[in-house]
């Protein structure tokens, strides 16, 4: 039967093969948060091996990994739409070409990853490693590619297991897309193709059972490592309490001006909530505070109320540069920043995000592109200098991180280390959709990758404190209203990952070409036009 489906998928040809690819695309896109449907992998990548060993030319091997990819971004960014009906009679015609510009210009990666793989040497099981090798690639170069956009690797969807998440402390979330891409595609192999002469069974299913065998043996050092690691929640730093807010603000409704100090006294009354006496330090989410506060000395003297004496008041809002007499300035720089405020309202510290979300943001090209940025105001923001580790009154050093600046593996920590994460962010964007659970689970897997605890302030969720192993000690969902109130975790050493980053990419290359050159021993290419 696999043989049937083997011969039938390499036969397609024209648009059907392009459409079964997309389809085969949305497929994979199930195992992503929050489904995490991970057995659609498999025929969803074997289909795509199968296609490819049809495909004749180099443009045909690239159009297939090409509508794999649409099909795969298409269903897994589809929420990046919502954003467009927060103020839909403005940003209608945006709507199409935020979301299908976007997967089809996220799809050129993987056409380039299949079309690098079948030029390789298209052939019995070194396609498995090729493919894996190139589609890691890929996953790279749109990590940083005009700005980056490195959301939904493969390798998140294991967000869901605590165990699975334990091999990016090594090899980041690059081995976990290696070892989840070798698992997905190695059944590929138990049927002949790609030009590979015929095999004797058992070597047919050596690679299966390498792939499943390495998988297994992440599972195991992962259960090893967090048996080794303390109780869940104990390892925590002294005389500290957090209280995160999550107010619930419909982003519709956020920056109306007859309602935005309603939404800060609605927010300072959840900080002030029973409890409230055994808390050292509140945080708000991202722009929670919707003023330039450079505006009103008096607010920021009610708003330092929420710091106790000796710490400071973490929240986010737009802020400036500039002295009083600049304040007037309509061209003075405008950024999305985490503030810290003392009691007496004094500024203590302040981080600009420098990772800015293109469209959302600021508008490219501007000079080109006759339109307004979807976020509020009519000033694109300005990026700030970049990661910055903050030193607070009474906290350890925190590395400050704006909403997606968090999904960037390897370029999340500052030079100096910090002990511990803060992950600012307004997923009401998103409305009830995919995307927050995914940029969670993006999060959880920076906490695993560097060894620090993430504390996530949310709008309207997820916001949750993550230890450094990914294990999450407390959590407020999706469009729930209220406040988390949790100790602040230790921090562990360095992990090989936060010491190597995304140069453990290297070796990791280096090991599946050579797998490919094992595995692939004693196969030898039949003629084209024999097998396709």
């Amino acid at each position: 039967m696999l043989t049937d489906w083997a011969t039938r998928l390499s036969r397609l040809t024209g648009r059907r093969r392009l459409a079964f690819a997309a389809l085969l695309g949305i497929l994979a896109a199930g195992a992503l948060p929050p489904l995490h449907l991970l057995p659609l992998l498999i025929p969803a990548f074997v289909g795509l091996i199968w296609l490819l060993d049809g495909a004749a030319t180099r443009s045909a091997a690239f159009g297939l990994g090409w509508a794999f990819g649409a099909g795969y971004f298409l269903a897994g960014l589809y929420w990046v739409g919502i954003a467009m009906t927060v103020d839909f009679a403005a940003f209608w015609w945006f709507l199409p070409i935020a979301v299908g510009g976007l997967s089809v210009g996220l799809a050129l990666f993987t056409g380039g990853a299949t079309l690098v793989a079948w030029s390789l040497g298209w052939q019995g099981s070194n396609r498995i490693f090729w493919l894996a090798a190139a589609w890691l690639v890929a996953e790279w170069l749109r990590s940083w590619v005009l700005t980056g956009f490195p959301w939904n690797l493969i390798g998140t969807v294991w967000s869901f297991s605590d165990i699975m998440l334990q091999p990016a402390a090594l090899g980041g979330v690059w081995l976990l897309s290696a070892l989840t891409l070798l698992a997905a595609m190695a059944p590929a192999t138990l049927v002949d193709g790609g030009g590979g002469t015929g095999k004797p069974g058992w070597r047919r299913g050596a690679v299966t059972f390498t792939a499943y065998g390495l998988l297994l043996l992440a599972a195991a050092g992962g259960a090893l490592r967090l048996g080794l690691a303390s109780p869940l929640g104990e390892a925590a730093v002294a005389d500290i309490r957090l209280r995160i807010v999550q107010p619930n603000i419909a982003q519709e409704t956020k920056w109306q001006r007859e309602l935005r100090l309603q939404h800060l006294r609605d927010q300072a009354s959840l900080s002030m909530a029973p409890g409230w006496e055994d808390i050292t330090h509140v945080i708000w989410p991202e722009t929670a505070v919707p003023f330039l506060l450079d505006r009103d000395s008096d607010l920021l003297e009610e708003l330092g109320q929420l710091a106790r004496p000796g710490t400071v008041f973490l929240f986010g809002a737009p802020a400036r540069d500039g002295g009083a007499e600049d304040r007037g300035d309509p061209d003075s720089l405008v950024y999305n920043s985490v503030l810290a405020l003392r009691q007496n309202g004094d500024l203590a510290a302040r981080y600009d995000k420098f990772h800015l979300v293109p469209f959302g943001e600021y508008v490219p090209f501007r000079g080109l592109l006759d339109m307004a940025k979807i976020t509020e105001g009519r000033r694109d923001f300005t990026p700030g200098p970049g990661l910055r580790t903050l030193q607070l009154p009474g906290l350890p050093a925190v590395g400050p991180l704006v909403c997606y600046e968090v999904i960037f593996s390897g370029r999340i920590v500052a030079d100096q280390r910090p002990n511990w994460l803060l992950n600012l962010t307004n997923d009401a964007w998103f409305g009830t959709s995919s995307g927050p659970y995914q940029h969670f689970a993006a999060a959880r897997l920076r906490a695993v990758e560097e060894g620090l605890p993430l504390v996530r302030a949310a709008n309207t969720g997820i916001s949750a404190v993550v230890d450094p192993y990914g294990r999450t000690l407390a959590k407020l969902g999706l469009n729930a209203k209220g406040t988390l109130d949790a100790a602040l975790p230790q921090p562990l050493p360095a992990t090989p990952y936060a010491s190597l980053g995304r140069w453990f990419l290297l070796p990791l290359l280096v090991l599946l070409l050579i797998a490919g050159r094992l595995f692939g021993r004693g196969e030898t290419a039949t003629s084209t036009s024999e097998i396709r």
